[in-house]
């Protein structure tokens, strides 16, 4: 049983391990990398035709955001997730395609003007759909076997609604392993969700670092601080927009300014409107007041008990269409506009920041993590000047960020969740974070008595000997390192597609004599196009 690292290692995005037992192969999470890459990923060294399975942690595109590229390249398994993972995944990954259409379809708009060569999106939402028929659920603390030696079993990580780490016991040859994929670990006391709860056992942890270099600190008054940000903004005449993941941390906000509005603490702007303008966040928002209840916190239980609605209020206006998200610049009275995406880096969001940005009395206000080499990261670092839609704007607006407001556990909460697993693992593996964040964590749990390794991609590691057989190339990306990324990938894809070819003609056996005939002149055909 061997334990292969593709994606977030030494990297913060683009969830990726490819899990080998019982000569099965299983992958865990499927992400999509996102904002400035660091290292060039190794190519999945299977073809998607012969995975047997997925587990996926949670529903957030840097950790299943390729799923429908997988099935587009053969993926014909299940995905196993909870039952909000599935929900939250069916409108996230049709928005992502929609995305990737939406992008090639403006590439090609280009290419033709300057006759440049086709742009192929990187799926469409036929692949997002072929990807969601292969979800199969399971409830948090049930158990079951996925494949013959490998039981499965999801237990709440507390980071967004249904989110999960993994635990996988493997037998191969009478030899039993348990391996632990944290996810993302949530922070406590967060409003909505369940705090994460804790594991008691594993031989190996495979855990997020994201903040594995920093304390939160004191928990702030996210009501004070938000409130103050509407107030200061309000009193200037200007909007409060709010870049936020439409998923999780839009909610919360909503949650938020509810409370907010109910105890009066924004004081001469009464009846303040709030825009949620995001398709997205909309369909997400309808799926938290619909969700099982076990998937709260206390406090949200009491108010759903009560008959309240905790994320929606009088005020609150929806946006679904483009010329509502228009009519949002001739609202007269100061606003906060609640738009995605969260790192600024495409939607609706972007047209308001060009709107606002200029104006001093305007506030952007960040809610959460910005990844380097985003428009949201350089707007938080300083920048004074960036372009939106081929202009410059000057960035005049004040630029906050609402303090701690983070789903991912700090340093102190990483150790928490770790410490409670007992005896101690054979081997900590540490991935989801920047590599000096990481790498700084991993000195930290080896004073603590810990053994620990911080992966590159490419390396392999034996479960059952507790030891690397492969090591994994720390290519950097940077300047022909794209370049060369690009080729790395389409080597890949090129040889995973033969392989698939391949074995597809394996299976034929069985097919009737018409059918390996007809099978036989389309691969002639192909074979005679790309000759010519």
């Amino acid at each position: 049983m061997n334990l292969h690292f593709i994606g977030a290692s030494r990297e913060v995005t683009g969830s990726l391990y490819l899990l080998r037992a019982n000569g099965k192969n299983i992958l865990v999470d499927c992400g999509m990398e996102q904002g400035k890459d660091t290292y060039i990923n190794q190519p999945l060294p299977i073809s998607p035709a012969v995975v047997d399975a997925v587990v996926l942690t949670h529903a957030h595109i840097d950790h299943s955001g390729m799923l429908p590229a997988l099935a587009s390249r053969g993926f014909r398994g299940p995905i196993h997730a909870t039952p909000a993972t599935l929900a939250l995944c069916d409108i996230m990954l049709r928005d992502s395609a929609h995305i990737q259409e939406m992008e090639a379809e403006w590439q090609n708009r280009k290419a033709k003007r300057s006759g440049g060569e086709e742009y192929v999106p990187l799926y469409t939402q036929a692949d997002a759909q072929l990807a969601l028929d292969q979800f199969e659920t399971l409830p948090v603390t049930e158990t079951r076997e996925i494949l013959p030696g490998v039981r499965l079993t999801f237990t709440d990580a507390g980071h967004l609604l249904g989110s999960a780490s993994a635990t996988l016991q493997l037998t191969e040859d009478g030899v039993s392993k348990t391996i632990v994929f944290s996810g993302d670990i949530g922070n406590t006391n967060q409003p909505i969700i369940n705090d994460p709860h804790y594991l008691s056992r594993a031989d190996y942890v495979v855990m997020e670092s994201t903040y594995g270099d920093r304390l939160h600190g004191p928990r702030p008054d996210y009501l004070a601080d938000l409130a103050d940000a509407l107030q200061l903004t309000f009193n200037r005449g200007g909007n409060v927009v709010i870049p936020s993941f439409a998923v999780g941390r839009t909610q919360e906000i909503l949650y938020f300014i509810r409370e907010i509005k109910e105890k009066g603490m924004v004081k001469g702007h009464d009846g303040f409107p709030v825009y949620l303008d995001s398709p997205l966040a909309i369909k997400a928002t309808h799926i938290f007041t619909q969700a099982n209840i076990n998937e709260f916190d206390q406090e949200m239980r009491d108010l759903l008990a009560r008959g309240a609605n905790p994320i929606t209020f009088e005020d609150l206006r929806i946006c679904e269409t483009a010329e509502e998200s228009k009519q949002i610049n001739f609202e007269p009275r100061p606003c906060v506009i609640i738009s995605a995406s969260g790192m600024a880096e495409a939607g609706r969001i972007r047209h308001h920041l060009k709107h606002n940005l200029w104006r001093r009395e305007a506030t952007v206000l960040f809610v959460g993590y910005q990844a380097v080499g985003t428009l949201g990261r350089m707007l938080y670092d300083g920048e004074k000047r960036v372009k939106l839609f081929g202009e410059t704007i000057q960035v005049a607006a004040e630029i906050r960020m609402l303090k701690a407001i983070s789903g991912h556990a700090d340093q102190a909460g990483l150790i928490r969740w770790l410490e409670a697993i007992s005896p101690r693992p054979a081997r900590v593996f540490i991935t989801h974070g920047d590599e000096d964040v990481a790498v700084l964590f991993k000195e930290l749990l080896e004073q603590k008595g810990y053994a620990t390794y911080v992966p590159y991609s490419g390396d392999v590691w034996s479960l059952s000997g507790n030891e690397q057989l492969e090591t994994g190339s720390p290519a950097l990306a940077k300047g022909k390192g794209k370049q060369k990324k690009k080729q790395v990938k389409a080597d890949a894809a090129l040889s995973h597609a033969m392989e698939r070819l391949a074995l597809l003609a394996a299976h034929s056996e069985g097919f009737s004599n018409r059918l390996k005939d007809k099978l036989a002149r389309q691969i002639n055909d192909l074979a005679r196009r790309w000759e010519e």
